[in-house]
């Protein structure tokens, strides 16, 4: 279930937003909204309902990461009366795109109030998971080291600031910052997300405050059903059956949250790149661990967790969202859906 301070931040959220805010002209139509991502703009959906228009930048099975704003995306977003971002530095496109429109409306960040994991903590996760495996590599004085260092082609350009990007890269954050963005695999999260989005409602179009806040209990309720659903799932997981192999690192709030553990050869970014260090010592760990599965994704290239099931016998557990829905004939058309179902692609291949 969801935490007492979950539900503190929550309350704090449903309080006007403490920032300036333009003031919107009433009318009789929907506030005009633009969502960075498909997640987002699920949101405001449930939300706003009948009294909001939303438009959303990168859509299904988008890639936010990899997003190139266009001239119509400046358009789009020069006409909007309310911007919802995920912040934390997930769109790091984003300050590019506002500077080139003339854009003069509310801008909402979902993550505001959230505690976010750090991307040292993250890392050093990951680190302690090869550490134990160190000891059967030569070269022990590495161990405290980052996984990258090996490469010696990067490691040549470490002071050389025409490289500084691809440094970056190499060690897991690339186009992120010091905390892990995807704070919305987190269900307790999302009911953060959830009321700075409609306290931005609310704020924007005080006559229907009502409604958004109906809409608000109604969806926060089914965000405490799924929970106890997939805990529930996840708790049927046996211990030596929870880690999870996918592409890149964005399960940590789905993995803290609900005892899990997960790995990948990429890091918060689907830019990053994999080092054949990082690459074998996941080889290793699904052998040793015997990890039934990997999974894919549908925002990322496949073909390294092929290779990797290949050469260590897994199956490929199935597809996962991690940060963008499906179409909405697929299987995580919503947000709610798309927990759902990646809790139980995940527990369905793991089980014994």
């Amino acid at each position: 279930m969801l935490t007492r301070r979950a539900l503190l931040i929550s309350a704090t959220a449903l309080l006007p937003l403490p920032l300036a805010a333009p003031a919107f002209a009433q009318s009789d139509g929907p506030i005009q909204v633009v969502a960075t991502f498909s997640i987002l703009g699920d949101m405001v959906k449930r939300i706003g309902g009948e009294h909001v228009a939303v438009k959303t930048l990168v859509g299904p099975n988008g890639d936010a990461h990899v997003y190139q704003p266009t001239p119509a995306d400046a358009r789009t977003v020069s006409e909007a009366e309310i911007l919802v971002v995920n912040g934390l530095e997930f769109e790091g496109w984003l300050d590019r795109l506002v500077d080139a429109t003339d854009f003069d409306g509310m801008r909402v960040v979902a993550t505001a109030g959230i505690k976010p994991i750090s991307f040292d903590d993250d890392h050093d996760e990951h680190h302690d998971e090869h550490d134990e495996h160190d000891e059967h590599e030569e070269h022990d004085e590495h161990d405290e080291h980052d996984e990258h260092d090996e490469h010696e082609e990067h490691a040549e350009h470490d002071e050389d600031e025409e490289h500084e990007e691809h440094a970056e890269a190499d060690h897991d954050d690339h186009h992120h910052g010091a905390f892990d963005p995807h704070a919305w695999q987190s269900l307790a999260n999302a009911v953060v997300y959830v009321d700075n989005i409609t306290a931005a409602l609310s704020q924007a179009n005080p006559a229907n405050a009502t409604d958004f806040y109906q809409n608000r209990a109604a969806y926060v309720a089914e965000i405490e059903a799924l929970d106890a659903e997939i805990r529930e799932i996840m708790e049927g997981l046996p211990a030596d059956h929870r880690t999870v192999v996918t592409s890149h690192d964005a399960f940590q709030y789905f993995a803290r949250y609900y005892g899990l553990t997960f790995v990948a050869p990429q890091g918060l970014s689907t830019e990053s790149e994999a080092s054949a260090k990082d690459v074998a010592h996941l080889i290793e760990q699904i052998r040793e661990q015997g990890i039934r599965a990997v999974f894919v994704e549908n925002i990322g290239d496949s073909r390294l967790l092929e290779r990797i099931a290949d050469e260590t016998g897994a199956g490929i557990g199935g597809t996962l969202y991690p940060g963008a829905l499906s179409g909405p004939d697929g299987p995580a058309g919503t947000y709610l859906d798309m927990m759902r179902h990646n809790a139980t692609t995940i527990a369905q291949a793991l089980n014994p």
